[in-house]
């Protein structure tokens, strides 16, 4: 049996919305479908304004230029965490302060955070691990308390929740992606929310490359004009068609991927319970969307070595993230603090095949081949 780590998964309603993006005549972006797309989510998920763009990257690289991040600011962030969020930042000139891992899941420990503030620290991005949801309570209150923006990046959070509350409408700014391997998917895509009124004007300029155009096909202004700086972040619409083929099935997907969750989740309890493996720790203000399943193991060396035996049972699974602290790039940038949580996840973390319509067999060969290593 194969397995792969991901496998897309096509509703069948894209290609409609493809032909008739193109049959619009209309295929830069913010047409009909980029327009539906974001209205989707402001009205299913109460996002003050929703802005498509061409990946979650960009989306974060949005962020940093609303917020006028620059040379001397401090932005405190988690290691833990894919190099686009550091990145949006650093390409700004701003010192990354990284934040270690919390002891139960890969999360920021938010309980950390209040001794990582300084009087140079602007904003404090948070990452929702695998959908599941930071304690936005301690962020929001520390962010008030000193005044600091709040960017969440939501790349894997579609459709998850904190206190039932949508991730990526608590924060200041969110980033959400639609690469394939995420639930919903364009290929490559992204978006960024906007809950602060106050910055959505310079949002939408900052987004058509510093031009007012936005207001201009509103109405808003006679015409339009280069008033600020800024670049060209749109999806064009034969993305946002696809995009949208994928949301009418939103349900659908969600259901499928949690009883994939799920099963994973009964299948491999027992092993947990014997101590050979660690499974996602999910508090109990996180209601997460099924985004990825994650095992941990004892060490790294036991973790490489499963992988190999996975990977000889025809089965993709794959470590993630390495501590960006440690990193090349970052390491002699580093403070010198001991990140422990951070590491230990880098070293001992294995996703798990997690896409729609992975079969209760191919769980369950899965978790077989899991057993069959450890009592080896």
């Amino acid at each position: 049996m194969e397995i792969p780590f991901n496998r897309p998964h096509f509703t069948g309603r894209e290609a409609l919305h493809l032909s008739e993006a193109a049959i619009f005549g209309h295929l830069a972006g913010n047409g009909h479908y980029t327009r539906l797309c974001q209205e989707f989510f402001e009205e299913r998920y109460g996002f003050r304004k929703s802005l498509l763009t061409t990946s979650c990257t960009d989306a974060l690289e949005l962020a940093a230029l609303i917020l006028d991040i620059g040379p001397g600011d401090e932005v405190i962030m988690p290691s833990y965490t894919f190099v686009s969020t550091a990145n949006a930042f650093a390409l700004r000139g701003a010192k990354i302060v990284f934040a270690d891992s919390s002891p139960l899941n890969p999360n920021m420990d938010a309980d950390s955070l209040a001794g990582l503030i300084t009087g140079k620290t602007r904003a404090i991005v948070v990452v929702h691990y695998g959908g599941i949801a930071c304690d936005m309570q301690v962020v929001m209150d520390l962010a008030e308390k000193h005044r600091l923006f709040v960017v969440e990046d939501a790349a894997q959070c579609v459709d998850a929740f904190y206190n039932d509350i949508p991730l990526g409408s608590i924060g200041h700014l969110a980033a959400f992606s639609f690469h394939e391997t995420k639930n919903i998917t364009c290929g490559e895509g992204g978006m960024l929310v906007v809950n602060d009124p106050s910055l959505i004007e310079r949002a939408e300029i900052i987004r058509e490359k510093g031009t007012n155009r936005t207001a201009f096909t509103r109405g808003e202004v006679e015409k339009y004009e280069w008033v600020s700086l800024g670049s060209s972040f749109l999806p064009n619409e034969l993305t946002a068609a696809f995009l949208y083929g994928q949301l009418e099935h939103l349900d659908i997907i969600q259901q499928n991927r949690l009883e994939v969750w799920k099963s994973y989740l009964k299948l491999l309890q027992p092993l947990a319970e014997k101590g050979y493996i660690g499974l996602p720790h999910i508090p109990d203000f996180a209601a997460h969307n099924a985004h990825l399943f994650y095992i941990t193991t004892q060490s790294r060396d036991e973790r490489n070595h499963l992988l190999n035996h996975l990977t000889g049972h025809g089965i993709h699974a794959v470590f993630h993230y390495l501590s960006l602290h440690s990193s090349p790039y970052f390491s002699n940038k580093h403070d010198g603090r001991g990140l422990q949580n951070a590491d230990r996840y880098s070293s001992r973390l294995i996703r798990l095949p997690l896409f729609f319509g992975l079969s209760e067999e191919e769980t369950g060969y899965i978790a077989d081949s899991i057993e069959t290593f450890f009592e080896k």
